[in-house]
């Protein structure tokens, strides 16, 4: 078991008790049971790479069905954009920042915290998890594990700064040299794997079980971007190159530039950049195609079919060569945003959209809601069922992400509330101080004209920074200090750590 006496203490808190008494939001006053959820999870996925968000290139047909059979939300965000921090705060219910989950080599403060899985349990249902979750190969958190073991990471707790004056790099990192067509590809397999143990089980399982939470976790289009040649042919010469203004670089805040550096971005060959673009449109396309043999069972299964929401959305984006950068670990649109369509007919007309800005704790009360459960009360977010049920009902539209993990000087937080998105880079040291972004997003949707600085929009950057440290517990500043002290000193496990486990930062 990991050692975590200096991490906060959470416990179990009663798990079985937070059910009592609900019946579920569905079956009230009825004697039908709750419906069955079915999340299903990509990793980096951008989400102006889907049909159902305006992309007219991409081939995403089942994606694009679920989200015209559902509500598509436009401005929805992962709590961080990296895989660990942000799929244990959606375990957790709370912000990263919250359970001490920085990096990729974190895992959350307590192998018995009330999590989603366990709530659903308590609230009647049966949660089975298959595929990716990036958890410690010693924790499930309440998910029995179906379709084999995916999840073989050994955890250290460890992770370091970057020095502020590292803004050039050695080389063009070796990831790029993973940009080809080609047969084979262990994201690819892994999530092989995934559809098959996802058809098992929908195949098996009958309307008269009691309901179940599903969670489907596939890798695609997680880099390296290695995809069989007919799908990569799909998209050659299609895809335009990413629009970098001039004197743009000279822009970026310290934090970027680091990132840029650290993952040898930096004078990538135009040509490299285009395959990669093309190459993940295919990676899209493929994932496309595996969600849509894993909908087509479910479907053939009429007493599942009518009675399952499905969920559809992804851990993170992913930057495609705009702004010069890669992978995910940033702020910008690309990065932060996700996909998130949420299909159940029965009770939501087909072909909605909510406009608002949501985030992936509110999604996870969302689905405790459905499921009749009841949140602790020290969880973040709000529940969406509401806006869900009437478009017209007010809505917070507010949404933060946060980022402290690799290849960074400093921790960031992010905002979003109606066009305006506020980034705050937090202070690095005596010569590196804070730095601020402000975008307004209706005029300058790309995010190129950091307007923190202007008079005009003190008091704004004010309010939106006053109103971040309310939403997440505390000054980023603070936190980062926190952050520092936590990665330096790492956990100090007991048990020894098998052979072949992964662990690590990066990812």
């Amino acid at each position: 078991m990991v050692g975590r006496r200096d991490f906060i203490k959470t416990g179990a808190l009663g798990v079985a008790s937070l059910a009592l008494g609900s019946r579920g939001v569905f079956a009230i006053g009825t004697e039908r049971k709750p419906p069955n959820i079915w999340w299903i999870m990509s990793d980096e996925h951008n989400p102006h790479v889907t049909g159902a968000y305006g992309n007219t290139i991409v081939r995403t047909p089942h994606m694009d069905e679920l989200a015209a059979n559902g509500v598509t939300f436009e401005t929805h965000y992962c709590n961080s954009p990296l895989c660990v921090p942000s799929r244990a705060s959606l375990t957790a219910g709370k912000y990263c920042s919250r359970v001490n989950v920085w990096s990729n080599s974190c895992e959350l403060p307590s192998a018995d915290i009330p999590s989603l899985p366990r709530i659903l349990n308590a609230a009647g249902y049966e949660s089975y998890l298959c595929g990716k979750q990036h958890y410690d190969y010693s924790r499930r958190y309440g998910f029995m594990e179906i379709g084999g073991n995916f999840n073989d990471n050994f955890k250290n707790g460890r992770g370091k700064r970057r020095d502020p004056n590292a803004v050039t790099q050695d080389g063009i990192s070796d990831r790029f040299k993973q940009f080809h067509p080609g047969p084979r590809n262990p994201v690819l397999e892994h999530d092989k794997r995934v559809t098959a143990g996802t058809l098992d089980f929908l195949t098996k399982r009958t309307g008269s079980d009691k309901p179940f939470f599903l969670y489907s976790g596939y890798l695609a289009p997680h880099f390296p971007l290695v995809v069989p040649k007919d799908y990569w042919e799909r998209y050659r010469g299609r895809i335009e190159m990413p629009t970098i203004p001039g004197g743009f670089y000279d822009t970026l805040p310290l934090n970027y530039r680091l990132l840029r550096a650290g993952f040898g971005e930096i004078g990538l060959p135009d040509a490299t950049v285009r395959t990669g673009r093309e190459l993940y449109y295919g990676m899209v396309d493929w994932i496309d195609n595996e969600i849509g043999k894993v909908v087509a069972a479910l479907r053939a299964n009429k007493d599942l079919a009518e009675n399952t929401v499905i969920v559809y959305s992804s851990d993170h984006g992913e930057n495609m060569g705009e702004h010069g950068m890669w992978w995910k670990s940033c702020m910008y649109e690309q990065a932060s945003r996700v996909p998130m369509i949420i299909s159940y007919p029965q009770r939501w007309a087909a072909g909605q959209r909510r406009a608002g800005a949501s985030a992936h704790v509110d999604l996870v009360k969302t689905l405790v809601d459905i499921g009749g459960g009841h949140t602790p009360d020290d969880w973040n977010g709000d529940s969406m069922l509401g806006w869900l049920d009437d478009p017209k009902q007010m809505w917070k539209d507010y949404a933060v992400s946060e980022y402290y993990a690799h290849n960074i000087g400093s921790g960031y937080v992010m905002s979003r509330s109606g066009n305006w998105k506020y980034t705050y880079h937090s202070t690095m040291d005596s010569a590196h101080p804070a730095q601020r972004q402000l975008f307004d997003l209706s005029s300058d949707p790309q995010e190129f004209a950091n307007v923190a600085d202007r008079p005009e929009n003190a008091q704004r950057v004010a309010e939106m920074h006053q109103r971040m440290v309310k939403e997440i517990g505390g000054e980023p500043d603070e936190t980062e200090q926190k952050a520092r002290a936590q990665m330096a000193q790492g956990y100090h496990r007991t048990d020894k750590k098998p052979s072949g486990r992964k662990g690590g930062e990066e990812a």
